[in-house]
Order: C-alpha cells, then sequence, then structure tokens
C-alpha cells in the first residue's frame, strides 16, 4: 500500500496554525510519494455554546510562544477579539470548520492540506468567525466550489456525520493534542511522526527513516 501521512488537527488549534506552513512544505516535498489526509480532532465541541472569553485569557498568555517558536503572526482583527472579550460576540466551535473540511476534501482531496491552512489563516490573521457561514465565502471564491451546493452540505446532516466520523478517527488513534502527524505503513502499522509543534528538518528526518525502513523489507 501507498504510505499514508494523517494530519490531525483543529480549525481553532493555534499550534496547529503555527504548524500550517511545515505541513504545508511537507505536503509539496511528499505528495508524489505519500497519500495525507488531514483530519480535524473537534477540540472545541461544548454542549452548551461558551463564549471566547472562557478561552481569552488563557489565549493572551500562550499565541506569543506561537509566534517566537514558529515565525507565524496572528492578525490584529484575531487578537481583538482576544484582547476585548467583552465586547466579542464569538462562541467558539470546531464543528462548522471540520464540516467545510470535509465537503473540501470531496471537491478536492489533493488541497486538503491547503484548504485545512486557510481556515486556520481565516480565523487566525485575518479574524473571521468559524462558526458564521459568510467566513468561508472569500473560500468558495478561491476554489471555485458551487456556492449553493457548498452551503447544502455545510447545513446537512450527512456531512455533519463526517465530521464527527474524523473527530472519533482522532481517538481511536489515540491522539490527544494538536498538531498531530501519524504515517500508516500497513493495514495496522502506524508510527506517531509529531505530536505537537515539530519543526520541518525534524519532521522529514522521521519520514525517510520510516521510508528507509519500508524499502528495507
Amino acid at each position: 500500500m501507498t504510505p499514508t501521512i494523517y494530519y490531525c488537527y483543529d480549525a481553532y488549534c493555534g499550534w496547529c496554525y503555527g504548524f500550517s506552513p511545515v505541513i504545508k512544505n511537507i505536503h509539496e516535498l511528499y505528495s508524489d510519494r505519500i497519500a495525507f489526509e488531514v483530519l480535524s480532532g473537534g477540540m472545541i465541541l461544548p454542549d452548551h455554546p461558551r463564549h471566547i472569553g472562557v478561552m481569552a485569557e488563557y489565549i493572551r498568555d500562550g499565541y506569543k510562544a506561537v509566534e517566537d517558536l514558529t515565525g507565524i503572526r496572528f492578525g490584529e482583527d484575531y487578537l481583538w477579539h482576544i484582547f476585548h472579550p467583552e465586547d466579542s460576540d464569538w462562541y467558539p466551535n470546531s464543528e462548522k470548520p471540520a464540516i467545510a473540511l470535509c465537503i473540501a476534501k470531496e471537491y478536492f482531496p489533493d488541497r486538503q492540506v491547503e484548504f485545512a491552512a486557510d481556515l486556520q489563516y481565516a480565523l487566525h490573521y485575518e479574524g473571521r468567525d468559524l462558526t458564521d457561514n459568510e467566513a468561508y465565502r472569500h473560500l468558495i471564491e478561491k476554489y471555485n466550489f458551487n456556492e449553493k451546493d457548498f452551503y447544502e452540505r455545510l447545513g446537512s446532516e450527512e456531512y455533519r456525520e463526517k465530521a464527527y466520523y474524523e473527530f472519533q478517527l482522532c481517538k481511536q488513534l489515540q491522539v490527544t493534542g494538536y498538531p498531530a502527524v501519524l504515517i500508516q505503513v500497513s493495514d495496522s502499522k502506524f508510527f506517531l511522526l509529531a505530536r505537537g509543534y515539530t519543526d520541518q528538518s525534524s519532521l522529514v528526518q522521521r519520514i525517510e527513516a520510516v521510508l528507509a525502513d519500508l524499502n528495507k523489507n
């Protein structure tokens, strides 16, 4: 079988946002030899909507560490909600961006890494509310989706179930934090390549080690 890299992420995960350039480069380097699949983890799935104020302080304390380690920048429009939660109307929820990813994977399976990165940029840099259907309109244009079809799927139970299947799959893969990268080399054999942010050279070394081992057998 062709080896498959599973990138387990969440649209709301700041460390995944910082990891986006790395996984995009890895995809570019290996997509001719390795299949790639992005799985949404469902990091924020409250039973009842919870305001951004609940996590704003945690993000305020942590976003600089992401910037310092990864070189990525969080946008002013995003940070406004973090520093002014009392004025924000955000109620974060991982469900809708996970559904959007499921739709994108069916349209363009070879662009799912790019689409996941675009979702993160839309939130963490442009400050778009990913629980709002309007947050996806610019991506519909960029990827040339059929707008009516995209929004029908975004609101459908069928695609909601697909998203929740991915959440369960991440649990089955024993992913407990994001980002996580695994590689599958046989029906039952997986290797963990990254747990948490990992730089590109380290990830390349680990992938090469797995591929070298495969070539021996």
